[in-house]
């Protein structure tokens, strides 16, 4: 054990000294990334617009007047909230307005109950609250998340906005392990990310299993929603391609945890 300890902190010493030259720029691609998914969704739905007014009106039931203003709002939203958390600015809001438009949105195109994008959307989540905890790091400001709570102190507060970060952001390899055709290499893959995604929920060697996910990731994302690939006709592009940018957000998030660290719980 005493091997295994020595040897995986030496590993992270190796990782900290190779990503020394692009440390003081990781914070922002990791907040880029974190909020593309939104970027892309606001120019989907721009480009894409009366077909989202058609698809809202006609099976989602919604009149046509209100479904104009709920993709409005949400283009809005995500656009200015986006803006603010990659510059830093208003962080509590923009998150928050985010986390709305994900509720929004789960709720206005009826796929709160499906398994794979719920699951999604609690790694999405997560990574929101890593982008809080990653504004009250920098800032030293007091969050407000827990104000009904006046035995916890402001730095256990943010300890565990961690917790439940890194407990959310790991949401998505469980959709990735119940789902799908079970063959050897799914079934050793799926090994390797459970052990990666406990190492991230209980803090143990965090930095370096979420190093290990994020390459995990970023080979999975390229291989599997290569929407590039397709036709601009493909009923399937437009799925891989909100996938694509969607894992790009829960990368950002594993980025954020990589610079932050895990803090103490």
């Amino acid at each position: 054990m005493d091997q295994l300890n020595e040897f995986s902190t030496q590993v992270e010493k190796t990782i900290d000294a190779i990503s020394q030259p692009v440390k003081p720029y990781l914070p922002v691609i990791a907040r880029f990334l974190l909020v593309v998914t939104f970027l892309e969704d606001s120019l989907r739905i721009i480009s894409q617009w009366h077909d989202q007014v058609f698809y809202l009106s006609e099976h989602r039931g919604m009149k046509n007047g209100i479904a104009q203003v709920f993709l409005g709002l949400n283009v809005i939203a995500m656009t200015s909230c986006s803006l603010l958390a990659i510059l830093r600015r208003y962080t509590e809001y923009a998150a928050g307005g985010l986390a709305l438009v994900v509720l929004s949105q789960s709720i206005g195109y009826g796929l709160i109950f499906d398994t794979a994008f719920f699951f999604r959307n609690l790694s999405v989540v997560g990574g929101l609250l890593m982008l809080l905890a990653d504004y009250f790091a920098a800032s030293k400001k007091k969050s407000n998340l827990f104000a009904g709570l006046p035995n916890i102190n402001e730095t256990d507060k943010n300890e565990y906005i961690k917790l439940f970060a890194r407990i959310l952001l790991v949401a998505l390899f469980l959709s990735f392990v119940m789902q799908g055709e079970l063959t050897i290499v799914r079934i050793f893959v799926s090994i390797i990310a459970l052990i990666g995604c406990v190492m991230v929920v209980i803090g143990f060697k965090a930095k370096w299993s979420a190093l290990l996910l994020v390459t995990f990731l970023s080979i999975s994302n390229i291989l599997l929603n290569n929407w590039w690939s397709l036709p601009s006709t493909h009923h399937q592009r437009d799925f891989l391609k909100y996938d694509f940018f969607q894992t790009l957000s829960i990368v950002g998030g594993f980025l954020l945890l990589f610079n932050l660290g895990p803090g103490n719980f």
